[in-house]
């Protein structure tokens, strides 16, 4: 088997400060021989070489214990923690920061607070002086994270790919510290492998033990098929880890299994093999469902100020603390100390609309979080807010009115007219603030507001 010695620079690399509003787009990975430059030199490895010996122990000092501490808010699984603790001990003594990897594949244009969860412990870790590298998966996206997955995923085209990477730099500016953030696409040193490459990468990795997969495992016990391109996505991702040579690697539970395959990797490569946190998932609106835009349970970091305000406002007293310890950068003690007051009798709204300014303000702005405050006050009050949808409907020929349940469809309010009555029967239609009860209304030319439940509006002009 061949080792690459991977150069410490890359013409591909770059930093999120370049990502800034109104900059230039981010650089995107070329084809061809550019990305020969990354391997240097080839050496032979045998398969039976393995990391190097472990470096002498140093003292577990306060400032690391602190790190430690910071590491473990609120993760699911860190593994091994006295790796981690010994690599803590080995930057705090040496100065040289450690090299922390996160891994997303651009399979969508917009990120949602749940893929934050994981940036976010990338950003605490950053802010303790290591070394964060963002990876965008543009190679492996083309084969398809089989994660979690009981049917084969289809995968993205080259030009999907490079649509949905464009946002997600600019949307992880908004978590991670753009000037010492390092962006990397792994297209840098997976073209570069070839067919020969892939072959003997594939060689370092049983059947047997990509079977014990749960899914990969559920699947063939189903009778259910398992395409071979579908084992090369945990080595692809595991192979990341031997190019950047991270000492930890952060994912979602549900990619345990791809971040072990990197800590195998490394060791099968020589290297001192990453330790791996894993981040509990965040449940959507629901507070059952992971968050997920296919469940339309999510919070879209992109989403409008007020939009978002309302939606975190929405989730349960219960679910908050959660989002807190997830989410929020308020320190573990300042948390505890709000959690405290609300059990002493505080009312668990303020602490919810705390949670709601902090994250708005954080993708929008304090100002922007301010105005959407004061809009979920309005609205709880049954006041009408100012930016809401405009529409100008025409009546056909002949007609003098419209009825309620028709209108209410063709304003966007509701799926169907069956669903707009259903609304009226719930009380939760309004013409001008005041509530309807007759399904059988009909409205005159004019101008209106109508509302539906607390956060749908339009403005509509009723002309013949």
């Amino acid at each position: 088997m061949l080792s690459p010695k991977i150069s410490p620079r890359c013409t591909h690399s770059t930093r999120l400060g370049t990502l800034k509003s109104g900059s230039i787009s981010p650089p995107l990975p070329t084809t061809g021989v550019s990305h020969l430059l990354i391997f240097t030199h080839w050496s032979p490895m045998s398969h039976t070489e393995k990391a190097p010996e472990s470096q002498p122990d140093h003292p577990v000092t306060d400032r690391v214990r602190e790190a430690l501490a910071v590491t473990q808010r609120g993760v699911d699984e860190l593994l091994p923690e006295n790796e981690w603790i010994k690599k803590l001990a080995r930057s705090e003594a040496t100065g040289v920061p450690l090299r922390i990897k996160l891994g997303l594949d651009p399979t969508a244009p917009d990120i949602h607070l749940g893929h934050t969860v994981v940036l976010n412990k990338l950003r605490q870790l950053q802010d303790i002086g290591h070394s964060v590298i963002f990876l965008i998966g543009d190679f492996t996206s083309l084969i398809g994270d089989p994660s979690g997955r009981n049917t084969t995923r289809p995968p993205l085209t080259a030009e999907q790919v490079k649509a949905n990477a464009q946002t997600y730099y600019k949307q992880a500016s908004l978590v991670l510290n753009p000037e010492k953030t390092e962006i990397r696409y792994n297209s840098e040193w997976c073209d570069a492998l070839g067919a020969r490459g892939m072959i003997q990468l594939a060689s370092r990795y049983t059947v047997a033990r990509m079977m014990e997969r749960n899914d990969f495992h559920d699947r063939f016990h189903a009778g259910n098929a398992i395409s071979v391109h579908e084992f090369l996505y945990p080595l692809m991702q595991g192979y990341d880890s031997v190019a950047l040579k991270s000492d930890l690697e952060l994912g979602g539970t549900d990619q345990k299994f791809n971040l072990l395959m990197g800590r195998h990797l490394q060791g099968e490569y020589g290297q001192e093999p990453q330790c791996i946190l894993t981040m509990p998932l965040l449940e959507g609106l629901d507070g059952v469902e992971k968050m997920s835009k296919s469940k339309n349970n999510y919070i879209g970091i992109s989403e409008a100020p007020n939009t978002m305000f309302a939606k975190l406002m929405s989730i349960s007293d219960e679910l908050m603390w959660k989002y807190f310890t997830l989410l929020s950068f308020k320190s573990t003690s300042d948390i505890e100390s709000l959690r405290a007051e609300c059990v002493a009798g505080r009312n668990p709204r303020d602490a919810k609309v705390m949670l709601a300014q902090e994250i708005v303000a954080r993708f929008h702005g304090q100002t922007s979080a301010e105005t959407a405050l004061a809009d979920f006050v309005n609205r709880a009050k049954g006041g009408i807010p100012d930016d809401i949808a405009e529409l100008t409907l025409t009546a056909e020929a002949g007609a003098e009115a419209w009825a309620i349940g028709p209108l209410l469809k063709q304003c966007g309010l509701v799926a169907s007219t069956s669903e707009g009555f259903r609304m009226i029967d719930q009380g939760g239609v309004r013409l001008d603030g005041v509530t309807i009860s007759d399904k059988s209304l009909k409205i005159n030319r004019g101008i209106y507001v109508l509302q539906v439940g607390r956060r749908k509006f339009v403005r509509v002009t009723l002309s013949s």
